[in-house]
């Protein structure tokens, strides 16, 4: 019996020295760098987050470079995941505007849905 608490003491030491290492690591991670510089609140929509919903959260890349991380946060901003769904979705946008623009002219829309609300009006009434 004394022989397996101690094995259960030495594992138990283990596993919490290997969950110290693990969070330091975490916490040198821009993510947690990011969370320890910015209020809890994304940038865009200004939602606050607390604990319980952090995780809705995420540190966006000003310069979409993951690899660019200064420990100043220039290039780190907060967002909701809606919200940085959205910046990326505009980032697409905008370079497939750039690819059909450079090879097909641009078109522009040419249906008008309130062309004849005038008279739509004046007959109804």
């Amino acid at each position: 019996m004394l022989k397996k608490k101690k094995i259960d003491k030495e594992r138990l030491n283990k596993v919490v020295t290997e969950v110290r290492q693990n969070q330091e690591l975490r916490e040198r991670g821009y993510r947690e760098q990011a969370l320890k510089l910015y209020p809890w609140i994304c940038t865009r929509c200004t939602r606050e987050f607390n604990r319980q919903n952090l995780y809705e959260l995420t540190v966006h890349h000003k310069d979409h470079n993951h690899d660019n991380n200064p420990s100043d946060g220039s290039n780190w901003e907060l967002l909701c995941v809606y919200c940085h769904d959205n910046e990326h979705s505009r980032s697409l946008d905008a370079e497939y505007g750039e690819l059909v623009s450079n090879d097909q002219p641009k078109q522009s829309a040419t249906h008008t849905p309130f062309a004849d609300l005038k008279a739509l009006l004046n007959k109804n009434s």
